[in-house]
């Protein structure tokens, strides 16, 4: 064993015997050690993390041999080594120095830790516990360390009963084996080695945590740079823990200054699980902060300094899981902050660290430094570096906090951070030059991606842009501008610069001609996109922009507001062609063609469509191809010849190069001016006409008809060859394009004028008539439609060769036939003396019948038909002159014969003649259609109407012969089902249609059932009595047709008023006709009877008799017996109609009507109801037999479907106690059955709730009034506390008609019963029940609706107290101040949910306000009386605590009287405030205390924690209380110059080490002095004549009081300076002989002296001055002791006071 190992040994057993008394008496404060252990191991720390984190915490802390790189290692094995049983072992080595004999003794006691008030030197342990920790993972540690193998147990020592503390050595070499054997035998063991056999539940979570330790846990460690977690078992697949190593290199320091530095720190991270980035770098920012006086805590007492570290990760952040820990207080929390940077900072945690202390002010104090530090370290990281590229800079900005915390106090952080950034000029700027730009984020502006390729390309292109930021906005830079920045530029608030920044950087540029044509147009794609919401706002429209080729074929620019009308663009393949044809038009307006280059960029862009649509819309540039091109020129030709001819060679010429499409083509030439043959330019044509020479036209017609029809000639230029850009052109390649394309054309191609054609008039030759022929025969293959005129002209023109009976001549075509020869000659045989004209075939030839359709255009007939036609108009010619005789007649019934004998149709002779009135009747001449030919079945129709009847007796029977003939020409021969409508047509006079036969009025009924229009016969017979019934003859609207089989038939007989057709008159047959007698108004079906009955129904109801009603319900019940569907009239009828008797005395209808039964009883004594009259005066029991058909007219049987009666007819008692149980379920089951949406509902609630009808535990009461108690109410009230209603009454049913009382007002449910029992409040006196109330409005949130609905209860005893206002009350008075003026309700047994329930809804006070304070404070100082001690500490305690800016002025306008202690005794009296006075200045306080008069304000003699004597002194000076030495008056004795004599040489107060000590706090830049005034400041000592005495000097001072009393007393004074002149009096000088006090205040009165009259014009700074004098006259101002003294004070001499001094003190 060794030496060290011996001392150590020895150690432990000293401290087992001296402090858990081992071996001796049991020590009596055992068991408190053991207890305080555990609860502070237990209570600390909750999770098994920050074993772990403590371990970290004090390897940090620990001290290491100098050239020893820190490091710790935890290694787990599945192995016991220490024997214990432990299923797993945690060894943690540390190359530290080791436990000392201190560190022990610390390690055996409780809140002894050796790093207590070592802040300031590092050290970053907090809790006290430390290594205690372990025992959450471990009932056993062991350590072995310089010496030291021992061990603890958390289990009470058997030997003193404490556990955790007490130290066991453990001789155990198999242990040390073990351990080596682990580490490695080739490895030196460290320093200090923990040994943790595993508690059996802990074995996972610590493999958990060891698997997670983040890989940055070293990055605010100074010490430890390497960190290693593995695990280590002879079989390495049962190795679970994810090992990791971890080492830590701080590369280079980059800055450092007075407080900053900057560095660099690497780390790595060797990690199997990490796949990548295993290694980072953080830009470290390191900071000191003095700590303010505001945020200091007792526990960092000793801390004078902040230090914050930031940590910027340069790359991906190392990590190990999830977690990405944003705070650090030296190892990390759990806390994440959303910040793209680390905090570290010595904070305060949470005692499980997760998180830091957010509400601590320390911490408050820390996190307010945060934003200053981010802000010095984000400038220096992006502007340190001058030779780093602008794209490395915007990468930097990614570490502002964009993103918001979760927390609100770093949110804070985060928006100082974003302050105090958007002050700062640190956003790069593009400027284009080697200079690099910053400015503050308001001043920067961004650029549209858009415009920024555009830029790029331009400078490309050697375009310059060296004034991008010149346009009123800094521009920031292309690296930076980015989308993937968007969040951090929205964080800035960097926005793009407005449209007009564009406009002017364009125009300030060559933009626009000094590019290629890609970025020209990417240029103008941007525009175009942004134009609708921005650009057209912009100068940009006064820009030239927009390029075009001129007439001399150079490039010129337009602004975009002058392209309208003028600009053009063409499709690529033919601009070039159209450019020039512009330049040979030469058009006026001057229009222009973009450049051809600027026409293929613009095709090839992939913007195209953008492009041309703001081409188009918004600059107005017109989109053309050659077609459009050529529209436009053609509206500029005018009257120009050479112009008109020039379009037509350029028409036909892009028609060749297939420019133009040939419906194009067609369109222009339609609308083409044509120069005509006498040199005009003619723009409106009707048609073109080739030149007269020669043409056929003249030919044919002679003269030219058609120049009165605006026909143009063709001149002679069109005939003429011509030449354009290279391409020839002959005469008739252009006559040709003309006659195809213009339609310049000849007969027989040629529109015919609409003219008289006056060749036409006389014969024409055969090659005429034949030209005329095909020329027509041309017009209809093109479906030409003949003028009107010149149609006329050939029809009625006689120019048609014809032969007539054998002989030739000439007629017009209208008046000629062509037909086959055999058919032309047996028609004019049979015809009547009638000759027929025909075309003379002979001479034209057989090509002549090539030409039919022509002929019959012209007129000319070809068929029979048309010549039976023709015969026929020449008969009926004759009929028109004269009357043809019989045989005329016979005649034409005769050639009738003879055509259908000849197989001739006849049918168009007949058709010209059948519509001739020629035949003789009854009724005159008529066409034969209108005749008939009589025979005995026409005697019934001869009764009803006049028919026009052949008159045989002028025609003879020789007519019956012609039977056929007569037909085929429409008379009629024999009565079918068409002679209806001839029976019809001639319908006799109503007046000639009474009492019809039988037969007449079938034959009616069959015309009307036969014909499809009978209007007029039914109107002839619906008014005339022509129907027989058993009342006589009636009009058909008066009668009834009943079959005796109807099942209707019984209404009829209800009354005995209705007319029957008679059935024997007219047999069955009769009720076939049913619809025909429906037609003329008879009624036929029970539709039409009901209505009858109806009308006769609704007269005679209100007088209906018994057997009337008894009679129709019979005749109902057995029609709804045969299941007959009642006409919904009649039902209606039958259900509203007041034909019911009711027990009220008179008719209702059924729908009105209740059937009384025994359900009705209980409601009819609380109600008047319609019940239907069963008494035996009226229907009596019988009526009951007819329930079923009551109730299917509307009767109400059942009480459910009856409850609308009830609420119309319900009328409650004044006296409601005499309404019975079952009533008032009648009336909850009317509301049942109540719609509630119905006004009905609505009027019986209205009623109900106006009586109180409602039994409940105080009496009747209203619906609304009541409660309907349940189990739900139990829990906080009882029946007793409110209107319940009634169960003893009522009985459980009643419970059953919740939803009824309900919708009644009744309150059913628990939380709707506030309003009601708070009304019910007032009505007890009873302490609990009234509790209960309150818990019960309390729970349910109820707020009262007025104020006088705050009322609370006071108790005096259990049965009594009063009732009083909220504003009468406060919760709480802790000092009890306030006992006379309030209530105070904690006192009155009231818990404290009801406390805050009075708070929140009383609106009670919880404790008394400033403003009552202040009417208490006023109450005393009217009052007189003296306050005590405690009631002045706690009223002042109170306005110190509540003095702030709002309530500043309320303490100071009511706080008139202050305290003052009585001298004399220990009572406290209230002075104005004038009168008193804050004693700052002691010396003077102590002068005028003795003279016993109260002046000096009270404060309590002993600082109190919430009331120190600081904060009481600044609320009086707020109050308007005077300090001491601001009130006093100073009266200085006047000086006896002669017991004065001048200071001797050896004494001079002028001396350099004086005036060094004032020159260098004269320097000091908080003065602001320049150099000539500190030299005239200290001039002012050089002038003073110095003079000393023996006598004392004495200085007055007095106050005055309200009462006009005047204190005055008087001190010693022992230096004076006269200022005015010059002098200096002082009481020789002191020494120490005649002791300090003296010394000292010699000392003091000089240093006052002197420092006011140097610098009596910096009255503020003249203390400071008396100080520094008063330390220089101690030392009696040696020049080394006053350069000591300066530098102490951080002042200096600079060079031209030092030469100041050299020259003034050079002898």
């Amino acid at each position: 064993m060794t030496s060290m190992t011996t001392a150590a040994k020895e150690h432990v057993a000293e401290i087992r015997r001296t402090k858990f008394s081992i071996g001796g008496e049991p020590n009596p404060l055992t068991e408190d050690l053991h207890q305080a252990v555990k609860n502070l191991s237990a209570e600390l720390y909750a999770k098994d993390v920050h074993f772990l984190m403590e371990l970290i915490q004090n390897a940090e802390d620990n001290e290491y041999p100098e050239g020893v790189d820190p490091s710790l290692e935890f290694v787990v094995t599945s192995k016991d080594i220490t024997d214990t049983g432990a299923p797993a072992t945690l060894l943690v080595f540390n190359n530290e120095k080791g436990f000392s004999r201190k560190n022990i003794e610390s390690i055996c006691s409780v809140g002894r830790s050796t790093k207590k008030g070592l802040r300031k030197r590092g050290y970053i342990g907090e809790k006290g516990i430390g290594f205690k920790s372990v025992f959450l993972i471990t009932a056993q540690p062991y350590i072995i360390s310089n010496g030291y193998q021992i061990r603890f147990n958390e289990k009470p020592c058997q030997l003193c009963s404490v556990g955790y503390i007490v130290p066991e050595w453990v001789e155990d070499e198999s242990l040390l084996s073990s351990i080596r054997c682990i580490y490695g035998s080739t490895h030196t063991l460290p320093t200090t080695t923990l040994v943790l056999p595993l508690k059996p539940d802990k074995v996972k979570p610590v493999k958990d945590q060891l698997s997670s330790v983040h890989p940055e846990v070293l990055l605010f460690l100074s010490k430890i740079k390497r960190l290693s977690v593995k695990e280590n078992n002879d079989d390495p697949r049962l190795n679970t823990v994810s090992a990791i190593s971890i080492s830590s290199e701080k590369n280079f320091v980059t800055l450092k200054s007075l407080d900053a530095e900057s560095y660099t720190l690497h780390l790595t991270a060797d990690d199997i699980s990490i796949k990548d980035d295993t290694e980072c770098d953080y830009y470290m920012w390191k900071q000191r902060f003095p700590v303010k006086n505001e945020n200091r805590v007792d526990v960092r007492s000793e801390v004078d300094e902040w230090v914050i570290t930031l940590a910027f990760p340069n790359g991906t952040r190392l990590k190990r899981g999830a977690s990405m820990p944003g705070i650090y207080s030296f190892l990390p929390t759990e806390t994440v902050t959303n910040f793209p940077f680390i905090i570290q900072a010595d904070f305060l945690l949470a005692s499980s660290r997760e998180n830091i202390l957010w509400d601590n002010k320390w911490n408050k104090g820390i996190l307010d430094c945060v934003p200053v530090a981010f802000i010095n370290a984000f400038t220096s990281l992006v502007k340190s570096t001058n030779d780093a590229p602008l794209s490395s800079l915007p990468n930097m900005f990614r570490f502002l906090p964009i993103k918001s915390s979760s927390h609100p106090e770093l949110n804070h952080v985060r928006d100082a951070i974003k302050a105090k950034i958007m002050r700062e000029p640190i956003v790069p700027c593009e400027s284009y030059t080697v200079q690099k730009l910053f400015r503050t984020p308001k001043e920067v502006f961004r650029l549209k991606p858009a415009f920024w390729s555009i830029l790029h390309s331009a400078r490309n292109n050697g375009v310059s842009f060296q004034n991008i930021s010149s346009h009123d906005a800094y521009i920031l830079t292309s690296h930076f501008d980015k989308p993937e920045y968007g969040s951090v530029l929205e964080f800035l608030e960097i926005e793009y610069v407005d449209y007009e920044w564009y406009a002017r950087c364009i125009s300030s540029s060559n933009l626009v001609m000094g590019v290629s044509e890609d970025v020209y147009t990417e240029l103008l794609v941007f525009i175009a996109e942004d134009w609708g919401l921005s650009f057209h706002k912009t100068r940009i429209n006064n820009i030239p922009l927009i390029k075009y080729v001129g007439f001399d074929g150079q490039v010129a620019l337009f602004k975009i507001n002058a392209c309208t009308d003028k600009l053009l663009i063409a499709n690529s393949d033919c601009i070039s062609w159209l450019i020039n044809w512009n330049s040979e038009f030469h058009c006026s307006p001057e229009r222009f063609f973009l450049p051809k280059v600027t026409h293929d960029a613009f095709r090839s862009c992939s913007k195209k469509q953008t492009l041309s649509t703001w081409l188009r819309d918004a600059v107005k540039v017109k989109f053309v191809g050659v077609y459009e091109y050529a529209v436009d020129v053609w509206s500029l030709i005018g009257s120009n010849c050479k112009m008109a001819v020039s379009f037509a060679h350029f028409v036909y010429n892009s028609f060749q190069k297939s420019y133009l499409q040939k419906h194009h083509v067609e369109i222009l030439c339609n609308k083409m001016p044509i120069v005509d043959n006498y040199g005009y330019v003619n723009t409106s044509r009707t048609g073109v006409l080739v030149p007269a020479n020669g043409s056929k036209w003249v030919e044919l017609i002679g003269s030219n008809p058609w120049r009165h029809h605006n026909y143009v000639e063709l001149g002679e230029d069109y005939t003429r060859c011509a030449s354009y850009f290279g391409t020839y052109t002959s005469g008739e390649e252009l006559i040709s394009f003309m006659k195809t394309y213009v339609s310049a054309s000849d007969v027989p191609n040629i529109s015919p004028p609409n003219s008289v054609v006056p060749t036409l008039s006389s014969p024409l030759t055969k090659k005429n008539t034949f030209l005329l022929l095909e020329w027509i025969h041309n017009l209809r293959l093109k479906r030409v439609s003949l003028p009107e005129r010149f149609l006329s002209s050939i029809k009625n023109g006689s120019w048609l060769r014809i032969s007539l009976s054998g002989s030739a001549g000439y007629r017009p075509p209208n008046e000629s036939f062509m037909l086959e020869a055999s058919n032309g000659k047996l028609l004019q045989n049979g015809s009547v003396l009638v000759d027929i004209p025909l075309i003379d075939v002979s001479f034209y030839g057989d090509v002549i019948k090539s030409y039919k359709e022509e002929l019959q255009l012209f007129g000319v007939r070809f068929e029979n038909k048309e010549a039976c036609e023709f015969i026929g108009d020449r008969l009926m010619s004759i009929v028109a002159s004269s009357t043809l005789t019989r045989d005329n007649v016979v005649s034409i019934l005769r050639f009738i014969q003879y055509l259908g004998e000849n197989y001739i149709s006849s049918k168009a002779f007949i058709d010209s003649i059948k519509n001739g009135k020629w035949l003789r009747t009854s009724r005159g001449d008529v066409a034969p259609s209108n005749a008939v030919l009589y025979s005995c079945e026409w005697n019934a129709a001869s009764e009803i109407s006049d028919i026009p009847f052949i008159d045989q007796d002028y025609y003879g029977y020789d007519l019956l012969c012609f039977k056929t003939e007569l037909e085929l020409l429409g008379v009629v021969v024999s009565f079918d089902h068409r002679c209806y409508q001839l029976v019809y047509d001639n319908l006799k006079h109503s007046f000639f249609l009474t009492c019809l036969s039988s037969e007449a009025v079938y034959m009616i009924l069959k015309c009307i059932s036969n014909l499809a229009s009978s209007a007029n016969l039914v109107q002839a017979v619906k008014g005339t009595k022509c129907l027989k019934t058993n009342m006589g003859y009636k009009c058909p609207s008066d009668c009834f047709l009943l079959n005796p089989e109807s099942e209707w038939g019984g209404l009829l007989h209800v009354f005995k008023s209705f007319p029957i057709l008679d059935e024997g008159f007219y047999g069955q047959e009769i009720f076939s006709m049913s619809s025909e007698l429906k037609k003329i108004g008879v009624i036929v079906s029970i539709e039409d009877a009901s209505k009858e009955f109806v009308r006769t129904f609704k007269k005679q109801a209100s007088s209906m008799t018994k057997e009337n009603a008894f009679l129709l319900l019979h005749c109902y019940k057995k029609m709804k017996k045969m299941k007959i569907n009642l006409p919904s009239e009649l039902s209606s009828c039958l259900r509203d109609e007041k034909w019911v008797r009711t027990k009220l005395g008179d008719y209702r209808s059924p729908r009105e009507c209740i059937l009384f039964g025994t359900e009705w009883k209980p409601i009819s004594s609380i109600s008047l109801l319609p019940f239907i009259d069963d008494s035996d005066n009226c229907y009596g029991s019988r009526i009951h037999d007819y329930k079923d058909e009551l109730k299917l007219l509307g009767v109400i049987i059942d009480f459910k479907a009856g409850a609308k009666f009830v609420a119309a007819g319900v009328i409650l008692p004044q006296d409601c106690s005499s309404i019975s149980r079952a009533s008032v379920f009648g009336l909850l089951d009317t509301v049942k059955q109540l719609d509630v949406k119905s006004e009905t509902f609505a009027m019986f609630c209205k009623k109900l709730s106006q009586k109180k009808w409602v039994k409940t535990y105080f009496g009747y009461k209203r619906p609304s009034e009541c409660l309907l108690f349940e189990s739900a109410w139990d829990r906080v009230i009882k029946r007793s506390d409110g209107p319940f209603i009634d169960e003893e009454f009522y009985g459980p049913r009643i419970a059953s008609y919740k939803e009824q009382l309900n919708l009644l007002k009744v309150v059913t449910e628990v939380n709707n019963g506030c309003k009601l029992l708070a009304s019910y409040l007032e009505a007890h006196s009873s302490f609990e029940s009234i509790k209960r109330i309150y818990s019960y409005l309390s729970e349910y949130n109820w707020k009262p609706e007025e104020e006088f609905d705050k009322k609370i209860w006071i108790p005096r005893g259990t049965e009594n107290g009063e009732w009083v206002t909220p504003q009468k009350c406060v919760l709480h008075d802790k000092n009890n101040l306030f006992g006379d003026e309030f209530n105070v309700l904690d006192k009155c047994n009231y818990k404290n949910n009801l406390l805050s329930f009075f708070a929140n809804v009383f609106n009670v006070k919880v404790h008394p306000t400033v403003d009552d304070y202040c009417e208490l404070w006023k109450k005393w100082e009217s009052s007189g009386r003296q306050i005590t001690h405690a009631e002045c500490c706690a009223f002042w305690e109170f306005v110190v605590n509540n003095w702030n800016s709002k309530t500043e002025d309320g303490f100071i306008s009511n706080i008139s009287e202050l305290p003052v202690l009585d001298p004399t005794s220990d009572g406290i009296f209230l002075l104005l405030k004038s009168d008193v006075y804050i004693g700052d200045d002691l010396f003077l306080a102590d002068l005028f205390q003795k003279t016993s008069h109260p002046m000096f304000v009270w404060y309590p003699q002993q600082n109190l924690k919430n009331l120190t004597r600081t904060k009481l002194m600044d609320v009086y000076r707020k109050l308007g209380v005077r300090t001491l030495s601001e009130s006093v008056k100073k009266k200085i004795s006047d000086v006896d110059y002669d017991k004065f004599e001048p200071v001797k040489s050896e004494n001079r107060i002028v001396k350099k080490g004086l005036f060094k000590l004032i020159l260098g706090f004269l320097a000091d830049p908080c003065l602001k002095l320049d150099p000539e005034s500190r030299h005239e400041a200290v001039n002012r000592l050089l002038k003073v004549e110095a003079f000393e005495t023996t006598e004392l000097m004495s200085v007055g001072y007095s106050l005055s009081f309200s009462s006009r009393e005047v204190v005055s007393v008087e001190a010693v004074r022992m230096v004076r300076w006269d200022k005015k002149n010059s002098k200096l009096f002082m009481q020789k000088k002191m020494d120490k002989s005649c002791g300090y006090k003296n010394v000292i205040e010699y000392a003091s009165h000089y240093a006052q002296v002197i420092a006011d009259g140097v610098i009596w014009e910096k009255e503020e700074f003249v203390p400071a001055l008396s100080e520094l004098i008063r330390l220089g006259f101690w030392v009696k101002f040696d020049e080394e002791a006053v350069d000591f003294l300066l530098k102490s004070k951080n002042l200096e001499i600079l060079m031209e006071d030092q030469n100041y001094l050299s020259s003034t003190f050079s002898s």
